[in-house]
């Protein structure tokens, strides 16, 4: 099943036991636009329920200006680690305050600028 990010389809590519790889619209065989999802199970002992990890990892080939290099990747990584009962609500509320951040002007400055005091 393809998956749809800000109006751009990913499709299925390469499967894995706990990860599925997608190619996006501007992949080629000299350009990168891959998306992979993974997935960890939680790993319980005696006296704690464990946690379950996430993974998003987006690559893609940037063209560069004024740099040595014509183009090289860019790659974006999220690791979400979710404790065994956790309540939806609460990764909902996750979720909306982390893409928040990533949309926010802040943001983007400490990608474009590297700041990261505010």
């Amino acid at each position: 099943m393809s998956l749809t990010v800000n109006a751009k389809t990913y499709t299925p590519d390469a499967f894995g036991s706990n990860s599925v790889g997608y190619i996006g619209p501007l992949k080629t065989a000299s350009v990168k636009d891959d998306l992979v999802l993974r997935r960890t199970a939680a790993k319980p002992t005696g006296t704690f329920s464990g946690v379950a990890r996430s993974q998003a990892k987006l690559t893609r080939t940037l063209t560069l200006t004024g740099a040595k290099t014509p183009t090289w990747e860019v790659i974006a990584d999220l690791t979400v680690s979710i404790p065994v009962g956790f309540a939806a609500a609460d990764v909902d509320a996750l979720c909306a305050d982390l893409g928040a951040l990533v949309a926010s002007a802040d943001f983007k400055s400490s990608l474009k600028q590297q700041k990261i005091n505010f």
